[in-house]
């Protein structure tokens, strides 16, 4: 059976993760490596805001090629676009057939990843789509994967939760109505162990900071 070639979108949290994990254990898929925005000006990732070297680490981890797509800041709609078309492009000279995201249950998330590939012979698939959160959250600290809590939409959840750790603790104590896995972008993670990984990556925390609507921590590699 030809393997399918698969990019897997990664943002450094946990929900990219378990999709790369369950696609490694897929024998119709084959991996060719991780792709991640970053913005440019700051050389961090979007939204998480982790540094570029804690990616890096990540892929090395776990020994896939890591696609870094640098955006400006700020940046249009045509060109942030643009530049993904290019992305696209070049995905496409590798073989690659499909672009995999770790969305749960927003559908019009969906629906612009999967808008924006038609026609470019690159499928988005979604391996974590609509399971159930709670058990996902469970499946995801059974299965040895550890991540810590990057930053936190303050106006859904309190600043304290950031810089804790993604554990049993963490889900019991989050205040009803807080999605356990964050889909609702309650809050956002960095995964530093694995199944996939070589090794553990060591990080430690820094300064609490604030931009647009989220709280974040600053990660270093420790």
């Amino acid at each position: 059976m030809k393997k399918q070639k698969t990019l897997v979108s990664w943002s450094t949290g946990k929900d990219a993760a378990w999709t790369c994990l369950q696609l490694a254990n897929d024998p119709s898929i084959e991996i060719l490596g991780i792709f991640c925005s970053v913005n440019a000006q700051y050389q961090r990732t979007a939204v998480h805001s982790v540094r570029i070297e804690l990616l890096q680490r990540q892929a090395a981890a776990m020994n896939l090629p890591l696609d870094i797509i640098e955006i400006p800041y700020p940046c249009s709609n045509i060109e942030y676009e643009a530049i993904m078309d290019a992305f696209v492009e070049k995905a496409k000279q590798r073989d690659v057939v499909n672009f995999a995201y770790g969305d749960l249950f927003l559908a019009d998330i969906k629906n612009y990843r999967v808008n924006n590939l038609v026609g470019t012979g690159i499928e988005a698939i979604f391996p974590l789509w609509e399971l159930d959160t709670q058990q996902l959250a469970s499946d995801m600290l059974a299965g040895g994967q550890k991540a810590i809590v990057t930053c936190v939409d303050p106006r859904r959840l309190s600043a304290d939760y950031v810089g804790k750790v993604f554990d049993e603790a963490f889900i019991a104590s989050l205040p009803e109505g807080i999605d356990p896995c964050g889909e609702n972008g309650e809050f956002h993670t960095y995964v530093f162990d694995s199944p996939l990984f070589s090794n553990a990556i060591d990080i430690k925390t820094g300064e609490l900071n604030s931009a647009g609507h989220y709280t974040w921590i600053d990660l270093e590699l420790a």
